[in-house]
C-alpha cells in the first residue's frame, strides 16, 4: 500500500464512522450535545463539508472555496444556533458533503506520494505546523470528522438514543 492509498483509507474510515452517527440524527438535527449547548449534528455536518472544501480547494490548491457562502453558517468562528431557518436543509448539506468528498478523492487521484511534501498554497498564518504541507492538510482531513464524532455521540445521548456502533 502506498501513502496515498493509506490516506484514502483513513478518509473513508473517518467518514464512515462519523456519518454513521450523523445520519442517525437526521430527524433531530438541532439536538445540542450538552445542556449548555454545543455543536449540533446539522452544524457539524455543514462544518465538516465547508471545512473540507476549504482545505482542499483553498488551502491545498490555492483556489477559492466553492462553499465560501457557507462560512457564515458553518465556519469555525460561527457559534451554532438552534434555529432551523439559519441553515440549509439537512438533505442538501448531506448531498453536498458527498459531492465535496468525491471531489477530494479526485484531487488525490492526481497526486503522487512526492506531492505530499509540497507546501500548501494558502496556509493560514500560524497554522504552518498542521496545514503547511499537503500531507498536513490531509492528516487534518482524516482526523477532523472523528473529533466531531464525539460531539454527535453526545447529542445522541441528549436525544435519549442508545449508543450506535457505526
Amino acid at each position: 500500500m502506498n501513502t496515498l492509498d493509506f490516506i484514502k483509507m483513513g478518509l473513508e474510515a473517518s467518514r464512515n464512522l462519523t456519518l454513521g452517527l450523523l445520519d442517525d440524527m437526521q430527524d433531530a438535527p438541532l439536538t445540542q450535545p450538552t445542556s449548555k449547548g454545543g455543536n449540533h449534528p446539522l452544524w457539524i455536518l455543514g462544518h465538516l463539508t465547508y471545512s473540507e472544501a476549504n482545505l482542499v480547494n483553498h488551502v491545498i490548491l490555492g483556489n477559492e472555496n466553492p462553499l465560501i457562502d457557507w462560512k457564515e453558517m458553518f465556519g469555525s468562528e460561527r457559534e451554532p444556533v438552534i434555529d432551523a431557518n439559519s441553515y440549509l436543509p439537512w438533505d442538501q448539506v448531506r448531498q453536498t458533503f458527498d459531492e465535496v468528498r468525491a471531489q477530494t478523492m479526485q484531487v488525490l487521484d492526481g497526486f503522487s506520494d512526492d506531492d505530499l511534501d509540497l507546501p500548501s498554497k494558502n496556509c493560514p498564518p500560524g497554522r504552518e505546523q498542521f496545514l503547511g504541507t499537503v500531507a498536513g492538510c490531509l492528516l487534518v482531513l482524516m482526523l477532523h470528522p472523528t473529533m466531531h464524532r464525539g460531539q454527535v455521540a453526545d447529542a445522541r445521548r441528549m436525544a435519549d438514543r442508545k449508543p450506535l456502533f457505526a
